[in-house]
């Protein structure tokens, strides 16, 4: 048996060569029964591979790897729930400091949210008692204080490497970690799900090292072995570490953390002392009644808002009400032009608090386009703000709600077809004349014959290798960016649930999942 604990997907961006779907796919068509994604520094495909996870019949071993300044790398995979929450404030604390897509950690970081965490360190120093030399915060990296931090949830990797000396090497690595009391392990380090997305993945550290493949040398991965591998064939090449390959299923039984377990709450919204939300919101509700209407109450109006109210109260939509009629009383203090759109205009209780500008008794617009206990599906109310001024609303979100329990969604930035070709091309040493004019031609790429009639060579092997190449890239994520108004707000932490990042904009942070994702 075993359960492959380090693989790598396509959201360490430029590094991963597979997507989660065919990861999971390969997974299933091989046997495993569970498997391990390792991102580097990021949990943003967690979300994606929780769900494949599930259709393809493999359990998922949520984890990370943890590139450290004064440490090896380490994998870190959550046992429980609070694991998981201490794993999303580490990280939320190694992206604070390093900025937009970076991760600094050291080893104390690590050290001090251990509890509820499993690792495995990804190389040993030469002496099992050496210290790493570095400059960087104290207490210094040994396999000492890394089994002290983990007690029985420490391991150290055993990857094969393809490289001279290789069974020299993994045979050190086990004495060493022997003498310091530490179980082996058995990882595959993968890359991607099948060899042949090997030359991707080589193109991938192009990119991220913006250097040609003519010239990128010893930059590139040494090995080709980076593929989903079957347990029979684990057991195969790692027959002489049987103990370190039955520990795969040991670790898969030990975190048995999944992402169902979490569980998001709203922020309560108190307003006034003694009410609930639900009272507040009727409070507000028959005061704004009353304005728009001079106290002459319609008895259609007053039916149509009691029918809204008893049905807010039914689904517990209260506070989302209140969060959305605090905005927009904020911006109007300050005379800030907003206003509500699309289906809350179906809403009385909208219209009455000021939300939207339209009367949805005078216009026959039926509420239950907006919220249906049928549908299950919580409110969509989207208000737009002039655009001179958004940011002010923006930072009084922050400011009201706090930086803990506030950030926006994450936008999944991904390669499209003329991204892809420049990318490609430039990796592949192809002029930029050409790739301007591969870009600028997207349509032509299926025939041989229309690169004829581009005035290209379509029997070049480089030319033919880059288009095939730029397709396989197209829907790659390429980087995180910031939903334009995409507010996540919470009771308790937000960090307890996902890692949290800075926006490359000043005074803005976001969360590493997107609206779907979330």
């Amino acid at each position: 048996m075993y359960a492959e604990l380090q693989v790598t997907t396509n959201f360490s961006f430029l590094r991963g060569a597979s997507h989660v779907d065919e990861l999971f796919a390969q997974a299933a068509m091989l046997g495993l029964e569970a498997m391990a994604v390792t991102d580097r520094g990021t949990l943003a495909g967690m979300v994606r591979a929780h769900l494949r996870a599930k259709e393809v019949g493999v359990r998922l071993i949520p984890g990370c790897r943890l590139d450290l300044a004064n440490c090896p790398p380490i994998l870190v995979y959550p046992t429980d729930r609070a694991g998981w929450s201490r794993l999303c404030r580490l990280l939320t604390l190694g992206k604070s400091r390093a900025g937009k897509g970076g991760c600094t950690l050291y080893w104390a970081d690590v050290a001090a949210h251990a509890e509820g965490l499993v690792a495995v360190l990804c190389d040993v120093p030469a002496e099992a008692n050496a210290p790493m030399a570095s400059d960087t915060p104290s207490p210094p990296f040994t396999l000492h204080r890394f089994r002290a931090a983990f007690p029985s949830r420490c391991y150290v990797a055993l990857t094969l490497r393809r490289r001279p000396n290789d069974a020299v090497r993994m045979r050190l690595t086990a004495d060493i970690a022997q003498a310091a009391k530490i179980p082996t392990v058995v990882t595959g380090d993968v890359l991607y799900h099948t060899p042949e997305r090997r030359i991707l993945q080589d193109v991938l550290t192009c990119i991220r090292e913006t250097t040609p493949i003519d010239t990128i040398g010893f930059k590139r991965e040494r090995s080709a072995d980076r593929g989903l591998k079957a347990p029979a064939e684990m057991a195969r090449l790692f027959a002489a570490y049987p103990e370190a390959l039955a520990r795969t299923e040991e670790i898969a039984g030990l975190c048995r953390f999944s992402l169902d377990e979490l569980r998001y709450q709203y922020p309560h919204e108190v307003r006034f002392p003694g009410l609930t939300a639900q009272q507040t919101l009727e409070r507000l509700t028959w005061e704004g009644a009353a304005k728009r209407y001079d106290g002459a109450l319609p008895d259609t109006v007053f039916k149509q808002l009691t029918h809204e109210l008893k049905l807010i109260a039914e689904l517990e939509y209260a506070p989302y009400f209140l969060t959305v009629d605090s905005i927009v009383r904020f911006a109007r203090s300050r005379h800030i032009l907003c206003q509500g759109r699309g289906s809350a205009a179906n809403s009385a209780v909208c219209y009455v608090l000021g939300i939207t500008s339209i009367d949805p008794t005078r216009s026959g617009l039926l509420f239950e386009r907006f919220v249906s206990a049928a549908r299950k599906e919580p409110p969509d109310i989207d208000v737009d703000f002039e655009h001179e001024r958004r940011e002010e609303v923006i930072q009084w979100v922050y400011e009201t709600y706090g930086r803990e329990r506030a950030a926006l969604c994450a936008t999944v930035i991904r390669y499209r077809g003329r991204g892809a070709v420049r990318d490609v091309g430039k990796a592949m040493g192809l002029p930029e004349d050409v790739t301007a004019v591969l870009a600028g031609q997207m349509s032509h790429w299926g025939d041989q014959d229309d690169l004829s009639e581009l005035n290209f060579n379509k029997e070049d092997r480089r030319l033919r290798l880059t288009l095939d190449l730029a397709r396989m890239l197209i829907g790659f994520p390429r980087h995180l960016s910031q939903h334009p108004g995409g507010f996540v707000l919470t009771q308790d932490r937000l960090d307890d649930l996902v890692p949290i990042e800075p926006a490359s904009m000043i005074n803005r942070q976001i969360i590493e999942w997107d609206k779907d994702d979330i």
